[in-house]
């Protein structure tokens, strides 16, 4: 069905990555990282891409931040507008497939190996659902169930849910939020590369104490250096606000089968990760508090597992419950 050679592209809000394939069984070969911006369209990065590949791919399978309708996305943090039938036409794709990077990102979970991934104080597979959850220039989230043999993502977003605060210190905190002109405080508001910069700023405000931090690599380097400053002490607190919200999500998919944490902004953090107080974030859901203590969790931190996702979707398609003949550039398949 995704005829070979195949390429995979990663299309983020920041950064567009992508990988190509030889066969079903051939390892994946890093082929460019381009910057999303410096493009007008996926159709002009993939003529960047294509002009320095020694073969020409038949087949592409492209995971992007943003809702997916059928073979076409519009992405939610960059100005990219994407027509997989139209970008199969131009480029001459005999197959191509849209996939949201969170949806590729759980179809990825079931071909995750060992050493990719850090526990995150605990983790121990179960048989059930599973949830991934990301943050990067935004906050992503989606759901993998096994359903006789088939994997089926349940694709969400979710980091779009209004996030509110608990306790009169968070309600301190949100009233000095930046919304970025929205009407109300969403999950990936705070909780995302630019949300943690928020954070901050709004934590000083509370505490009437002007903060010199103006951007969030800023932000991460002065909390490597002050361990125990007020930068350091953000990066502790959207540690915490991250497992609360992760915890609230297991709870509502019932995800027994662990959440698995993605994206470039934790693995930056692990300094300030303190493993019991995430827990406690994580399983303060009463009166469920013994279902959550059961759930694993754990930290994805190597870079490009979704493109290993989507090379094994290509390598066995009916093992992914994908509804292709709706989404498939071109249907029917050769």
């Amino acid at each position: 069905m995704f005829p070979y050679p195949l390429l995979v592209c990663d299309i983020g809000g920041t950064n567009a990555r992508f990988a190509s394939v030889a066969g079903p069984s051939a390892p994946l070969v890093a082929e460019a990282h381009l910057k999303t911006g410096n493009f007008a369209s996926l159709e002009e990065a993939l003529q960047e891409v294509l002009a320095g590949l020694a073969s020409k791919p038949r087949s592409l399978i492209a995971c992007v931040a943003g809702p997916v309708r059928g073979r076409f996305v519009k992405m939610t943090n960059a100005d990219w507008v994407i027509d997989g039938a139209a970008v199969a036409a131009r480029t001459g794709l005999d197959q191509g497939l849209l996939l949201n990077d969170f949806e590729a990102q759980a179809f990825s979970l079931p071909v995750l190996k060992p050493d990719w991934v850090k526990p995150l104080a605990s983790f121990e597979r179960q048989p059930g659902p599973q949830l991934i959850v990301g943050l990067g220039t935004g906050l992503g989230v989606a759901a993998l169930i096994e359903v006789s043999g088939r994997y089926l993502v349940l694709p969400s977003e979710a980091g779009h849910m209004s996030f509110g605060p608990i306790g009169p210190e968070q309600e301190a905190v949100w009233k000095h939020i930046d919304t970025g002109g929205l009407e109300r405080i969403s999950t990936e508001t705070i909780l995302s590369g630019h949300g943690l910069l928020r954070l901050h700023q709004a934590r000083c405000l509370a505490a009437d104490r002007p903060t010199d931090i103006f951007n969030e690599i800023t932000l991460i380097e002065t909390a490597k250096n002050h361990p125990q400053g007020e930068e350091a002490r953000t990066l502790r607190y959207a540690w915490a606000l991250t497992a609360r919200f992760a915890g609230d999500l297991a709870l509502a998919f019932l995800t027994v089968g662990g959440v698995t944490f993605a994206g470039g902004v934790l693995p930056r953090l692990l300094d300030f990760f303190d493993p019991q107080e995430f827990r406690h974030a994580f399983e303060d859901k009463a009166p469920y508090g013994e279902m959550m203590a059961a759930i694993g969790t754990q930290l994805i931190l190597t870079e490009d597992t979704v493109l290993a996702g989507m090379a094994a979707i290509a390598a066995a398609p009916e093992r992914y419950a994908i509804d292709y003949p709706a989404r498939a550039w071109r249907w029917p398949a050769e």
